[in-house]
């Protein structure tokens, strides 16, 4: 009952109107009476079980979508790192499995929490404390890939689909293809060369989902190349001019594409592997396309692999080198997963491609058309 200990809470009202149905309609459909209805709304009144489950059938949802009771806690499973008590985590729903990915570095400063860590269990999960309806991990999509750009798409599509909730996880594209492959996330954007085959993306995709069905949707294409100083001081402007005496390179972390490029680069310029293994800098990875181009803003690098938004988001200079697909990457289960649909419902919206287009270097023209279907 309202005022008691462990009081359910209703989030029916907010859950009708994210449907678009009004007060009337529902109550028809539930078979309740407007009064009975308002009731439940304004956490007056406690429906019984059966009065619960119409809701939800007529919302088409499930029944904790709609109720929830106040900080219980949760069991989810951590992703990442180690977490003490009273760690920030937000949560998702991936193929049934509630995870928890601690809030670390910038995102912890500005990304608000779903819950808090009270200790962690055995086998990897933790007992969390919510701090949200209990509804919306449910509701939420997680996205793993590289660009920067899924974290600019993710609140597009959160207009386009009321309710819903997309997380972007900051991963290099082979690790967020292996994040899709173990269950820890819905979607992967990912940029991946193969110079075998000449074909971007499908080869890791077979090979890493190993023939589990999945979607390839085009997102946009992307000038990749050499970040550079501004104005250029080195003079670099083909991948063989990194092997001069003096030149200091700045890399990405191994699975990432622009590593896959740049090593692609070198050979083509004559560099074995071991060659490349000795170029200064070589072995420095960063984690992320903005983390390499500050090392080159900060003179740390004479220059790096990475695409032309990267650079012109520092103020840094680009050498071009070569036009590139980022593909976003969907098991078949995953597909009708609102948040999935609202992301690839924003990646065709003309205010999105706008908002690319000032970043510089890319091309949506088709963004969110279906090119390939792995069997």
């Amino acid at each position: 009952m309202p005022g008691a200990e462990g009081e359910v809470r209703a989030r029916v009202r907010e859950v009708r109107e994210a449907a678009g149905l009004r007060p009337a309609e529902l109550a028809r459909r539930a078979g309740l009476s407007r009064q009975a209805l308002h009731a439940i709304e304004t956490n007056t009144h406690v429906p019984g079980t059966v009065t619960a489950l119409r809701l939800a059938r007529a919302l088409g949802c499930r029944v904790e979508d709609l109720f929830h009771l106040p900080g219980a806690p949760l069991f989810a499973r951590l992703v990442g790192r180690s977490v003490s008590p009273g760690t920030r985590v937000r949560l998702a729903e991936v193929g049934g499995r509630l995870l928890a990915f601690p809030l670390g570095g910038e995102e912890a400063l500005r990304a608000p929490a779903d819950g808090l860590t009270t200790g962690e269990v055995a086998d990897g999960a933790v007992r969390v404390e919510l701090l949200v309806d209990a509804g919306l991990p449910g509701r939420t999509a997680v996205v793993a890939g590289c660009d920067p750009s899924l974290g600019l798409l993710a609140p597009h599509a959160a207009r386009l689909g009321p309710g819903t909730r997309v997380l972007w996880r900051d991963l290099p594209s082979l690790d967020a293809l292996r994040a899709l492959a173990c269950g820890e996330a819905h979607a992967a954007g990912i940029h991946l060369w193969d110079p075998g085959s000449g074909e971007s993306n499908r080869p890791f995709v077979t090979r890493e989902l190993g023939g589990r069905p999945a979607h390839l949707f085009t997102l946009w294409d992307w000038e990749q190349g050499l970040i550079v100083a501004p104005g250029n001081p080195r003079g670099i402007v083909t991948p063989s001019d990194l092997a001069r005496p003096g030149v200091t390179l700045a890399n990405r972390a191994e699975g990432a594409g622009s590593r896959v490029l740049l090593d692609t680069w070198l050979e083509a310029a004559g560099l074995t592997p071991a060659e490349r293994a000795r170029l200064p800098g070589y072995a420095t990875a960063h984690p992320t396309h903005l983390a390499l181009a500050g090392s080159v803003a900060r003179g740390e690098a004479d220059a790096g692999p990475g695409p032309r938004a990267a650079a012109r988001a520092l103020g840094l200079d680009f050498v071009p080198l070569q036009r590139e697909r980022f593909d976003l990457v969907v098991p078949a289960e995953h597909l009708g997963h609102p948040g999935v649909r609202a992301l690839l419902a924003a990646a065709r919206e003309d205010a999105f491609h706008a908002e690319l287009a000032a970043l510089g270097g890319y091309d949506p023209a088709h963004a969110g058309e279906l090119w390939h279907i792995t069997a």
